[in-house]
């Protein structure tokens, strides 16, 4: 049985090798000939925090890149041909941007999609994706948080540390996450802050949470209202199964 596509409108595009901006709540992707060659989203780094705050090129060397070829849709051209940057790792760079945008933007949602034909994007076109592979990449990458932690609300919730048990340790990425952390900042706050792609952050989130090394949120309590009264005091304020894990998990630690 084939699976639902992630965005039924992309697919129709692709198949009619549409060029515009396709428009979703959660961010944008711009589409040339059907392929995609460009996307952005509130909830992931651009290409320029990744290649200024990541220490590979100067904040004033984007800007001169943005400013000299913005109009032309060239930036990226621009940064090749001044010698700022390699041609591979543009195109890495850049990818990894595209397909860490695309999954926010391609997140579930109520709102409406639309399309706006013939609209392109200042940075100019680098490699063109197609739909499929980046509605493929989406599903994968849905599925990949979800087995290692399958409770989102720590994706977007400020990231509090725990202690760690005795003898634990994690790598120096999860380290200088963690770090960061300040009990404030959420996992899109971090990435920024840190130069990385808001998806492996969010990735090394959900690790750390599953190992106990970040709280996990309570869920919301409930909305007041008439309860019966046999249930009133049985409510639970957290999700069973999260409070049920944080109880093995703080019993386990108390033992080692």
């Amino acid at each position: 049985m084939s699976r639902a596509a992630v965005s039924p409108m992309l697919v129709r595009l692709a198949a009619e090798k549409a060029t515009g901006a396709l428009l979703r709540d959660h961010g944008t992707l711009y589409l040339v000939d059907g392929r995609v060659v460009h996307a952005e989203s509130p909830a992931a780094p651009g290409v320029d925090v990744l290649l200024t705050t990541g220490g590979r090129l100067p904040r004033e060397g984007w800007d001169e890149a943005v400013d000299r070829a913005g109009a032309h849709r060239a930036v990226g051209r621009f940064l090749v041909d001044s010698g700022r940057l390699h041609d591979g790792e543009l195109e890495i760079c850049h990818l990894g941007a595209v397909f860490d945008a695309a999954f926010f933007a391609l997140s579930p949602t109520s709102g409406p999609t639309r399309f706006r034909y013939g609209v392109g994007h200042w940075f100019g076109t680098v490699r063109p994706v197609s739909a499929e592979a980046v509605e493929r990449e989406t599903v994968r990458r849905r599925e990949l948080l979800d087995a290692v932690w399958p409770y989102a609300a720590v994706d977007t919730s400020p990231v509090v540390p725990r202690p760690a048990a005795p003898g634990q340790t994690v790598g120096a990425r999860q380290r200088a996450l963690l770090a960061a952390a300040d009990g404030e900042r959420t996992p899109a706050e971090l990435a920024r802050l840190l130069g990385r792609p808001a998806f492996h952050t969010l990735l090394d989130v959900r690790r750390l949470a599953a190992a106990g090394l970040v709280e996990t949120p309570l869920a919301p309590e409930p909305e007041p209202g008439p309860v019966p009264p046999p249930l009133s005091a049985t409510l639970p304020v957290a999700d069973p199964d999260i409070a049920l894990l944080r109880r093995l998990r703080d019993a386990l630690e108390a033992h080692l």
